[in-house]
């Protein structure tokens, strides 16, 4: 930070875990809300904030704690192997790995982000260097959160650690301003990126030296969908083939993963105006472009809730459908599982379009399955998203705006079928369960409006519905069972069995209808039913039935796969 007081935000995810610095921010109060959010949210074991204030004589920052909630500190002696003592980083090149340039973007979070660019920059751009060591206590403030946790982890000594990674800033820039005074980097203005890549492919620096001519042609650039932009240009201009090519896409990939983590950045590329879900949609859509189209063939009302990719976006799809950049694909589709994982709401303000989202983003990534991710940690994801899905916030949300009681239980329904994994869905069970046991469910079934015939049509459908939502086989009984008892006491009301079979219409008319309810389709299975199967029974047993029957085989044959189903098969004369 910037200035001279900052504040720290620590976590440990669970008791026994050690604490870790999550974000650093000049403001108190954001600070201590973050880290009440987090405990709330169930998203850390114990939060803890420091103040932290920089000695202007000393340049060294002290820390005083203002919050520490949560799981007590579990206290073990850490025993630290041989090969886990001394610093993590000994030398320049340490820096560069892809590990580093990930703590070193969490570190630098803010001034990486004041300046448009990515650590991976930062690293092979000389100016960025010199700006960073001469604009204050940006970077001794980075080497300190660096430093601390690791001290804890290996049980070496602040200080000497402190002293260490200052050694190793000031080697590294050293080592990057020389290279740039050599003119190791050159300008594509003046050189062909193909034959700079050709011309260096031999060079022990060529890693270097490519990431430099790449980090050079991003200057004054910023904005994730400008910078996407010019670097799909950069690899339209990049060798067709062998290790030149390589050494041009592995640069390039590098800055796109670094790029795409940064919410603003990816928010640039597919649109500011996409909610949570429909961004992670877009991503999908870029990753796996076969498969969605795949998708959308099958069905249309899916285009509905993937976004289009065009532009920039559009370019980068097209490179990762063909398997040029496997890195980035990895990373962003870990980006979406992550997403998933955490309890943030895709749809704030619309429950039921989160349930419509999450249902394609899981066709989506379940098509795509075994190319991107294994099919085991799409599943594990859509689990822990659907914890999320059957609290009593979401639920109540997703329900307000029914009118009706048989409204929420078939929204109700649809939420079982959506949640994934055995505990949600018997979370999501007790809720349907609730809904069409409660007085109201039964009042509202038997109250006037629908005819009987209707009613019973609805209940068949529910019910029909509950078995289709692939809940265990209890709460299917339970449930299912419920339904068939408000129907029975419908037709029970109507008599509507008993006024088929006496109604004054040719037997296999009645027999059609009456085995249509004693089947499940027109009315629930269950007393209704069972009603509704005696008296077809009966009338198949009456001699002037069978007469008529035996004697008009032609009315008696759609008859067969209903007797059938109702269990009557052999009651009518052939």
């Amino acid at each position: 930070m910037a200035g001279s007081i900052h504040y720290e935000i620590y976590i440990r995810k669970t008791a026994p875990a050690p604490w870790s610095l999550l974000m650093a921010t000049e403001d108190r109060a954001k600070a201590i809300e973050t880290a009440e959010d987090l405990l709330s949210d169930r998203r850390a074991a114990a939060v803890r904030v420091t103040k932290e204030m920089l000695d202007p004589d000393t340049m060294e920052f002290s820390s005083v704690t203002l919050l520490t909630r949560g799981a007590p500190e579990v206290k073990q002696k850490r025993v630290v192997a041989a090969s886990e003592a001394g610093p993590r980083c000994n030398g320049p090149e340490d820096l560069y790995s892809p590990y580093a340039r990930e703590i070193i973007g969490r570190v630098l979070e803010d001034w990486l982000g004041r300046q448009g660019v990515t650590a991976f920059e930062l690293l092979h751009r000389p100016d960025l260097a010199e700006r960073l060591e001469s604009g204050g206590t940006e970077l001794q403030h980075a080497i300190q959160k660096v430093a601390i946790p690791e001290s804890q982890a290996v049980g070496q000594p602040l200080h000497d650690l402190l002293r260490h990674y200052q050694r190793l800033s000031d080697q590294t820039i050293a080592r990057l301003v020389a290279a740039g005074r050599r003119n190791l980097f050159p300008d594509l203005e003046s050189h062909s990126l193909a034959d700079i890549a050709h011309r260096v492919s031999a060079s022990p620096e060529r890693g270097l030296i490519m990431g430099g001519v790449i980090s050079r042609a991003l200057t004054d650039i910023r904005g994730g969908r400008l910078r996407l932009d010019r670097l799909m240009d950069l690899a339209e201009r990049a060798p067709m083939e062998g290790s030149p090519r390589a050494l041009v896409m592995v640069a390039i990939e590098q800055v796109l993963c670094e790029t795409v983590a940064v919410r603003s950045n990816l928010a640039d590329i597919l649109g500011p105006a996409l909610d949570q879900g429909a961004t992670l949609a877009a991503v999908v859509h870029m990753v796996a472009p076969r498969e969605i189209a795949a998708l959308i063939a099958h069905d249309a009302r899916l285009a509905l809730h993937v976004p289009p990719v065009s532009g920039p976006a559009a370019r980068l799809g097209a490179r990762l459908e063909a398997d040029e950049f496997p890195l980035l694909a990895a990373a962003l589709s870990r980006m979406v599982v992550r997403e998933l994982e955490l309890p943030r709401r895709l749809r704030p303000n619309d429950a039921p379009g989160e349930i419509e989202i999450l249902r394609t983003l899981a066709m989506s990534l379940t098509a795509a399955a075994g190319r991107l991710l294994t099919l085991e940690e799409v599943q594990s994801a859509f689990v822990e998203r659907s914890k999320s899905l059957v609290i009593a916030d979401f639920v109540a949300a997703y329900i307000q705006d029914c009118e009706t009681i048989l409204c929420e239980a078939e929204h109700l329904v649809r939420l079982c079928e959506n949640v994934t994994g055995s505990a949600n869905k018997r979370a999501a069970a007790r809720w349907l369960a609730a809904c069409v046991g409660s007085l109201r469910f039964e009042s509202e079934m038997r109250a006037p409006g629908m005819t009987p015939a209707q009613k019973l049509a609805t209940l068949a459908r529910l019910q029909r519905s509950v078995r289709g939502a692939l809940l265990n086989e209890r709460d299917t009984e339970v449930i299912g069972g419920t339904i068939g008892t408000i129907g029975g006491m419908v037709e029970s009301q109507a008599k509507l069995a008993l006024q088929l079979a006496r109604a004054p219409a040719p037997i296999h008319q009645k027999l059609t209808l009456l085995l249509r309810l004693a089947t499940g389709e027109t009315a629930p299975l269950g007393p209704a039913a069972e009603r509704a199967r005696v008296e077809a029974l009966r009338l198949l047993r009456a001699p002037e039935s069978r007469a008529t029957l035996a004697a008009d085989p032609v009315a008696l044959a759609p008859l067969r796969t209903l007797m059938q189903a109702a269990g009557l098969a052999g009651q009518a004369a052939a």
